[in-house]
């Protein structure tokens, strides 16, 4: 069998490179997206850089930790506690005690994430100066890179600064630094301290003192600005590269046992003449498994060497567009290779085993005739495997909607599903190909030239061929429209809720993440006409379960302005009723029943239990909780919502508002230009995984389409000697293979449309039963580019072969024998 295999090999190799080229990409897609995934699970360990030469560092809570029945429970506080007075007091007897702060500063010409600090703390860097001197005064500064010299004016948020000063940049901050007594003005929070004295001394004199930590050597790392940054970075790539690995995986296997399947079917004729010279079934399928093995084999074994000189290439590109940390890399790893090696055979052997188990089960005589016509493409395992995905598609779609819609919201959720319905459709493609294809072609088929008639007969005829043909298009199309139609259905939806709670005529948002001060405050309330609602975001924490200790972001605000201001989405109660015992949730909290009460820790860890005030509809899962400013300690206003008092001028209040923040540097916008400001957009890391993800099937798309466009016109050699000899032209035979082809990517486009359609539908429906109402967003541009694309392929790949055949005598070609 193995000898039979490998001269079937050479003589019907235009079949098996097809094949090869198709398995080869795909398993050096799933070698990338390993490696990649592999190399994200691990970030190397992380050296201390703001307080690399600090002795010690003392700084307030800033991690809420819960006791529960199945271990503690931590979540990062929203507002960490500063260092209590008390462990000042006893620090400052042992040595030197340096303060720090951190605010954004806004100025020009400066990087936009600029960042202030005391003087005091650049040694604990350590900073050096290489030009100029510290600053002396409050409007003098020293600043990090070369982006201003000493010597220069400066407008910051805070008024005119003159730079005296700069120092080395150590480049993971653009530093802004102040004298201590104007850096205390600017930020009046000091949630950490700088002492200069054994660690030994200081843990014994805050021995008994709670709400401390003390860090030394490289625990000095988590007082940097965002400590968690690295493993922040390696959630985003798990899930980029998990997306992109699962969808890249599925698209691969599916296309490839397409291939592999049409391959087979194609050597119908072949079986038949093997049956009747005496062959068994059994000899028959080990002689097809040989050649899969053979083709596997190589094609896994090209694939893992492709995929170990791509895999660094997608690594650079991550990090060059920012979706990585600098120190990504792509590691030493041998399980990626493995797992796509023994994939790609495992594909490669099952595709071409399930495709000819039917082929050997059928007597010579039946083979022969079966070879002419090309029927019973739908089998009655194909029935089946078909039918049970669709209902269970159908039926997890029913059960998500009735008993948890959110879930179908879910980025995991909305990248799977449409993987199920996609095999379900092109299991029944042969089903749907020849009414599909009728309807399509009707008009054409209507036309005074023939080529219309034949494009709808040859292509419902050919119904391997035309789902075959069809499959990678339907994989690319669906994915397309169901990945970037759910993010996009995802923000337009987000944005109907913000547009929708919001009253504001004008939304007034500092110039920093400083908040706005007690001065401009005053202001902005002693503004004529205005009638002004400011608001602080926080955090509340709670218990789910007794296990889980979940996060939910909330709005601090007196509950008068904001009833004023605010539509709430609310399901029970009163936004009136909101007072400092209790709270407005949604109904998505294990408790959402108004009066009852809710064991809660606030924004600062402490523990409260708060009276339930009204429940807010679910929504997409913007919507929060809201509380008085009294349960929100320390959060600075962010944000004043303005309504127009009665008989009050728009332009005049505008004016107002903007003499009020003038010297802050805030913003006042009215409230649609807010809206569209807050209008969400897809996390850039998930819409670049779900590019990542189309761009690879894309072109594993145009590869495939390419190889079985090639393997089916080449396998027409006589029909086409047959269409010569009835009189067509060289011409008009290409224009009908280039028709047919459109044909083919018209089916499969339309059957991906389907499927990114019911997928959408879902969606929508389940945002209905949140109580949100918006429009279905279908990526239009995409789809037709995908289409387009695929078109351009699949006439390219068919016409040209075609041509090539076509240069054979009609006469001759009618007389070629496989």
């Amino acid at each position: 069998m193995l000898s039979t295999a490998l001269r079937t090999l050479r003589t019907r190799w235009v079949t098996f490179v097809g094949s090869f080229v198709a398995l080869s990409l795909g398993v050096a897609l799933i070698a990338v997206m390993g490696l990649a995934l592999a190399s994200s699970l691990d970030a190397p360990d992380r050296r201390p850089e703001r307080f690399a030469a600090a002795p010690v560092v003392v700084q307030g809570q800033d991690t809420l930790r819960v006791a529960t029945a199945n271990g503690d429970r931590t979540q990062k506080l929203a507002r960490p506690r500063a260092v209590p007075a008390a462990a000042m007091t006893r620090l400052r007897a042992l040595g030197t005690v340096v303060e720090d702060r951190s605010f954004a500063v806004r100025a020009e010409g400066a990087p936009a994430d600029l960042v202030g600090h005391p003087w005091s703390t650049a040694a604990f860097a350590p900073y050096a100066l290489d030009a100029g001197r510290p600053p002396e005064s409050a409007n003098e500064v020293v600043v990090s890179g070369d982006w201003a010299r000493p010597g220069t004016d400066v407008r910051t948020g805070g008024g005119t600064v003159r730079v005296v000063g700069t120092v080395t940049g150590l480049g993971f901050e653009n530093a802004v630094f102040y004298t201590d007594a104007r850096a205390a003005e600017l930020s009046p929070y000091s949630p950490r301290l700088v002492v200069d004295a054994d660690a030994t001394a200081v843990r014994e004199a805050l021995r008994g003192v709670e709400g401390v930590q003390v860090l030394t050597g490289d625990t000095r790392r988590y007082a940097d600005a965002d400590p968690d940054r690295d493993s922040e970075a390696l959630t985003a790539m798990n899930a980029m590269f998990g997306t992109a690995g699962g969808v890249t995986g599925f698209v691969s296997v599916f296309v490839v046992a397409s291939t592999f399947a049409f391959a087979v079917a194609q050597r119908r004729r072949e079986f038949g003449l093997l049956r009747t010279a005496g062959a068994t079934p059994g000899q028959l399928r080990r002689m097809v498994v040989s050649e899969a093995l053979v083709v596997g084999v190589l094609a896994s074994a090209v694939g893992c060497v492709l995929g170990s000189h791509e895999a660094p290439r997608l690594a650079a590109w991550a990090v060059d567009e920012g979706l990585a940390p600098r120190w990504f890399a792509i590691g030493d790893y041998t399980w990626p290779y493995q797992l796509a090696f023994w994939s790609g055979l495992f594909v490669a052997v099952s595709g071409a085993l399930t495709a000819s188990w039917r082929a050997g089960r059928t007597g010579p005589g039946e083979a022969l005739r079966e070879a002419s016509v090309d029927t019973g493409a739908m089998t009655r395992g194909r029935r089946l495997f078909g039918a049970a995905l669709l209902i269970t598609t159908a039926v997890t779609l029913a059960v998500a909607l009735l008993t948890n819609p959110g879930e179908l919201l879910q980025r995991k959720v909305y990248v799977s599903r449409p993987m199920l319905l996609i095999s379900a459709v092109a299991l029944l493609a042969p089903v749907l190909v020849r009414p599909l294809v009728r309807l399509i072609a009707r008009l054409p088929a209507r036309l005074p030239c023939a080529v219309g008639m034949l494009v709808r007969e040859n292509a419902a005829a050919g119904v391997r061929r035309t789902a075959a043909v069809a499959a990678p298009v339907l994989v690319t199309v669906a994915l397309a429209g169901s990945l970037l139609g759910a993010t996009a259905t995802l923000d337009r939806a987000k944005a109907t809720e913000v547009r929708e709670r919001t009253a504001a005529d004008f939304v007034v948002v500092p110039a920093d993440d400083s908040g706005f001060d007690g001065a401009t405050l005053r202001r902005l309330r002693a503004v004529s006409g205005a009638e002004v609602a400011p608001s602080a975001s926080s955090a509340v924490y709670a218990l789910e379960d007794d296990v889980a200790l979940l996060r939910s972001d909330a709005r601090a605000a007196e509950p008068e302005p904001l009833a004023t201001t605010a539509h709430l989405p609310l399901a029970a109660g009163k936004v009136s009723d909101l007072d400092d015992d209790s709270i407005i949730v949604n109904e998505e909290w294990q408790k959402h029943t108004v009066g009852e009460r809710v064991d809660v820790w606030l924004g600062d860890g402490t523990r409260r239990s708060l009276r339930i005030a009204a429940v807010m509809t679910t929504g997409t899962g913007g919507n929060g909780v809201y509380v008085t400013p009294r349960n929100a300690p320390a959060a600075p206003v962010d944000r004043v919502d303005v309504r127009l008092a009665d008989g009050s001028d728009r332009t005049t209040v505008a004016a107002g508002l903007r003499r009020a923040v003038r010297a802050s540097g805030g913003k006042v916008l009215t409230g649609n230009a807010w809206v569209r400001d807050q209008s969400p957009e897809t996390n850039r890391t998930t819409r670049a995984g779900f590019l990542l993800v189309l761009g690879i099937a894309l072109l594993y798309t145009g590869i495939s389409l390419a190889n079985t466009m090639v393997m089916a016109t080449s396998d027409r050699v006589r029909e086409l000697a047959v269409l010569r000899l009835t009189g067509a032209t060289r011409w008009q035979v290409l224009r009908l293979v280039g028709a047919e082809a459109l044909m083919v990517v018209m089916v499969g486009g339309v059957l991906g449309a389907l499927v990114a359609g019911l997928n959408l539908a879902g969606m929508w429906v389940a945002l209905g039963l949140l109580s949100v109402w918006t429009t279905v967003e279908i990526p239009w541009p995409t789809l037709a580019g995908v289409l387009g694309a695929c078109a351009v392929l699949a006439v390219i790949a068919a016409v040209v072969p075609a041509g090539l055949l076509l240069r054979r005598g009609a006469v001759e070609s009618v007389g070629v024998r496989e």
